[in-house]
């Protein structure tokens, strides 16, 4: 009687297995994301049973710190928390045509310089890839490799030896040991199985690129993100020239921190300061308020803009971008029930200028000052700014580091600052600014809009 083929279906989304195929993932609950899998036969014998470690001391282990090496891109060095560690393996995905491959380029040029670096692409013939350098002005003592097969590409790694392997992407990577075409879960977790065991023993930085989905998270199987040390995401629209670089995850480094770069014809630039992309300076018109967040050590000023409009229908519109749409709705309940403006006919609209996206509480008393603007037709006084955090029942509550927000404002100018009131008495305030301290959004609000 014939063996019966071991086959399982893993997940697309979360990578949990299962021995039929579903509809439905157990795990993530996800639809047709199961695919099917033959995992490669294992011969048993001859194996040699795995060495036992010793537990030790937590005082014993060696602690040395690792040695940052440098990018020559002080953006992409932020938010890799200082620089690129030995062994690492960085993710970084993000949408077609974001520019992912031409930031890995230009640091694999600048790394060149001191480093020996491989760049595999799966994707660009050797011919395509030059042109490409040639016009971002790359260095030409850089190693390129355009190969598919992941047996050869390591075979040539330990050939050669570079410090530091580029892998553009992922999922154009075959390996011989599994089943399936490129592209599918189990083709993209073996490949990334095998580049990180290379990694961790020869010491070697892998950057891997991979595709995204149409709702932005990273193609293949999840466990991916779990596998890697950090995971960069790429964001921005492709229409547009800013792009934000963003850690999803570092196990060397802070995953608040962002990077701020610009997309011009020679490539990628860093944008040192970028207030100017987030404040569009129309802060004398209604509906415009601007706020001071922290993107890990980094204050910006954002500008939000709101906009209102009679609704024809039963369930007026409420959308957001770059804020959270649940927090808009609990937003406009306050102000409705607290505030005394009737919204409940009202489409509403929130931008945040420049495409950022704002997590932080501290948006929240900007976010209601733009709404109540828009809705009495009155703009702020210039140069003023708003941070606090509104709960359900109308106080403004504190924030985090608010010094280093209020010293921001006051650096570009905005020195009418409006502030929770338990701020009130704060001694370390700069000497030129001119605090304005409510309890309440209500009460905020009639201070800094007359017609309400």
């Amino acid at each position: 009687m014939a063996k019966q083929k071991n086959t399982i279906f893993l997940c697309n989304d979360c990578g949990a297995e299962s021995t039929k195929w579903l509809g439905k993932c157990p795990s993530c609950g996800a639809w047709n994301t199961l695919s099917e899998y033959n995992p490669p036969s294992v011969q048993t014998k001859g194996v040699i049973a795995p060495t036992a470690q010793k537990a030790v001391k937590l005082s014993e282990i060696n602690s040395d710190p690792k040695v940052r090496i440098d990018t020559g891109i002080g953006e992409l060095n932020r938010v890799l928390g200082g620089g690129l560690v030995s062994g690492m393996a960085v993710l970084i995905g993000g949408d077609p045509g974001i520019g992912k491959s031409t930031l890995l380029l230009q640091a694999a040029s600048n790394l060149t310089k001191n480093h020996k670096v491989l760049y595999v692409t799966g994707e660009e013939s050797a011919s395509q890839l030059k042109l490409r350098a040639q016009r971002l002005g790359a260095s030409s003592e850089m190693l390129i490799l355009a190969e598919t097969n992941l047996e050869v590409i390591l075979s040539q790694a330990q050939a050669l030896k570079p410090e530091c392997l580029i892998i553009d992407s992922i999922q154009t990577i075959t390996s011989e040991n599994t089943s399936g075409i490129s592209g599918n879960v189990s083709q993209i977790r073996e490949a990334t199985a095998q580049l990180m065991q290379y990694a961790k023993s020869t010491s070697t930085i892998v950057f891997i690129v991979g595709h995204v989905t149409k709702v932005g998270a990273l193609a293949g199987p999840r466990m991916l993100e779990h596998m890697v040390d950090t995971v960069l995401y790429f964001e921005g629209d492709r229409h547009d020239s800013f792009r934000i670089l963003r850690a999803a995850k570092n196990r060397f480094g802070s995953t608040n921190e962002i990077g701020v770069f610009e997309m011009r014809d020679t490539g990628i630039c860093e944008v040192a300061d970028p207030t100017y992309m987030f404040v569009s300076g129309n802060s004398k018109l209604s509906g415009c308020a601007v706020t001071a967040t922290v993107e890990g050590t980094r204050p910006m000023l954002v500008e939000l803009q709101a906009l209102l409009s009679d609704s024809p229908f039963n369930n007026p519109r409420r959308m957001a971008t770059g804020i959270d749409s649940s927090r808009l709705i609990v937003l406009l309940a306050v102000l409705e029930k607290k505030a005394g403006l009737k919204l409940f006919n009202k489409d509403v609209y929130v931008n945040a200028v420049g495409g950022m996206r704002l997590d932080d509480r501290a948006s929240d008393l900007t976010v209601a000052l733009s709404i109540a603007s828009a809705y009495n037709d009155t703009p702020l006084p210039e140069h003023t700014a708003a941070m606090g955090e509104i709960g359900l029942t109308g106080e403004l509550r504190p924030i985090s580091r608010a010094d280093v927000r209020i010293n921001e404002c006051v650096r570009l100018g905005y020195n009418k600052i409006i502030l929770p009131k338990s701020y009130f008495g704060l001694t370390n305030l700069p000497k030129n600014v001119q605090p304005i301290f409510a309890e309440t959004i209500f009460e905020a609000i009639k201070l800094v809009i007359t017609h309400t």
